[in-house]
């Protein structure tokens, strides 16, 4: 195993001679238990992976309190791809795919043809920003590359890479003006930073700890690593949560399903596969106001 600081980490950079900064992402511990809920092939792990580091990445640069969701469609093998990463760095994800149809070898383009990804953050306050890329590229990370580049007009490089182990993301992204006021000489620092980015192998990307990769990449520079911020998986269902999905039913409409499913309805998680029991007593309990939290005592 290699010698990360952390299996699960985000953790910022900064060059202290040019107008960029960074951002590396490491899930290890988070990613498997994704992967153990569903037995995704391959290529779909891989996938997921990518856009897991994607989201813990954005989470790190972005300044908010709230909730991330990255939601990828398609009509091809990968029909959903559903990453949640939270501002406290809590991350859990969920994949749907035809199995028949997922090739060893298949690549973004043969998974998900003429897909488009959503990205929608909820801060805990303030209005809810969307975003849309289109998932034209040859990976999600020149997916991700071009939406900075085009729709935020903000010079930005991502490299992201899973193995089904784990999953690693690596962002560099130019600042305002600052240390370096002549254009020319921005573009070409900047041409500089992304330069040597692109060489970046995925072994190393993979393999190698954070300051490995910086030194490899940046030994002419002085770079500044600061502190890690661990993330981990966290699924935000619950029995509270299912109950409120029957709320919206309508208590008749939620009694007439009790009964059509023998007596008891089960809500279940997609994110986890948490299974939650609803009876008829459970029903009633819930529109009368007596909450969720004490399930009927007949239950078996």
């Amino acid at each position: 195993m290699s010698d990360l600081p952390d299996t699960d980490y985000t953790q910022r950079f900064l060059f202290d001679d040019r107008d960029v900064r960074g951002e590396m992402v490491g899930l290890e511990r988070s990613y498997a238990e994704v992967l153990a809920k569903h037995p995704y092939p391959q290529p779909v792990a891989q996938l997921l992976g990518e856009l897991m580091a994607a989201a813990a990445l954005l989470v790190g640069t972005l300044k908010f309190d709230g909730l991330l969701i990255l939601q990828a469609k398609s009509a091809g093998p990968v029909s959903l791809l559903t990453v949640e990463c939270t501002s406290e760095r809590e991350i859990r994800g969920l994949a749907r795919y035809d199995e028949a149809m997922v090739s060893d070898d298949a690549t973004l383009s043969g998974l998900m043809p003429e897909g488009s990804l959503v990205f929608s953050v909820f801060p805990t306050e303030g209005q809810r920003y969307q975003g849309i890329v289109d998932l034209d590229g040859d990976n999600l990370s020149d997916c991700f590359t071009t939406y900075f580049n085009m729709s935020q007009q903000i010079n930005t490089h991502i490299s992201l890479k899973a193995d089904g182990l784990r999953a690693r993301g690596l962002l560099v992204q130019q600042l305002p003006a600052d240390r370096q006021k002549d254009s020319e000489e921005r573009e070409e620092s900047w041409n500089h930073v992304t330069a040597l980015a692109k060489t970046l192998k995925t072994e190393e990307l993979l393999g190698l700890d954070n300051e490995t990769v910086l030194h490899r990449l940046y030994h002419e520079d002085a770079v500044r690593l600061f502190d890690i911020h661990p993330m981990h998986f966290r699924c935000s269902c619950s029995r509270e949560r299912s109950g409120n999905a029957l709320v919206s039913l309508g208590e008749h409409d939620a009694l007439v399903l009790v009964d059509e499913h023998g007596g008891a309805i089960e809500v279940d998680c997609q994110f986890c596969n948490q299974r939650y029991l609803f009876d008829a007593n459970d029903v009633t309990q819930l529109f009368a106001g007596g909450g969720v939290d004490t399930p009927s005592d007949t239950r078996h």
